[in-house]
């Protein structure tokens, strides 16, 4: 599911378009959104599985403002050893235009924080999430 956001007064800055710290909002409400049709997130941390974002690359290309409907579209860009990419755009859901895109690495960690190799059942659950087509 893509999920959608209408931009509100609450979302904008002084110059009338959604402030750059937003953005990271719009594109984790996208990454959770894919990680609950993929992944049984319950199962997941009840295995001691924890989920850390260790770098965001974000380009911006189009301002969005108030009363925009942006879509979030998420999916796998690729899985490392100890890591996974997700690749995301914000897309005005009017005018099809990207207003940005943006890779997401994150790590998964046991309990104690010490990140695990992806690989087995990690692996395999990962796998079963889309690849990205922007």
């Amino acid at each position: 599911m893509e999920p959608e956001i209408k931009i509100r007064g609450y979302h904008t800055d002084l110059y009338q378009h959604v402030n750059n710290a937003r953005y990271l909002e719009f594109l984790e409400e996208g990454r959770w959104q894919l990680l609950e049709d993929y992944i049984n997130l319950e199962e997941f941390m009840n295995k001691g599985f924890r989920f850390f974002v260790v770098n965001i690359n974000i380009s911006y290309k189009s301002p969005v403002i108030v009363n925009d409907v942006i879509v979030i579209k998420s999916g796998l860009g690729k899985i490392g050893n100890k890591s996974v990419v997700f690749k995301q755009q914000l897309i005005n859901k009017v005018s099809n235009v990207v207003c940005a895109d943006a890779d997401i690495t994150f790590v998964i960690a046991d309990l104690n924080g010490k990140p695990l190799r992806v690989t087995g059942e990690l692996k395999e659950k990962f796998q079963k999430i889309p690849i990205f087509k922007g």
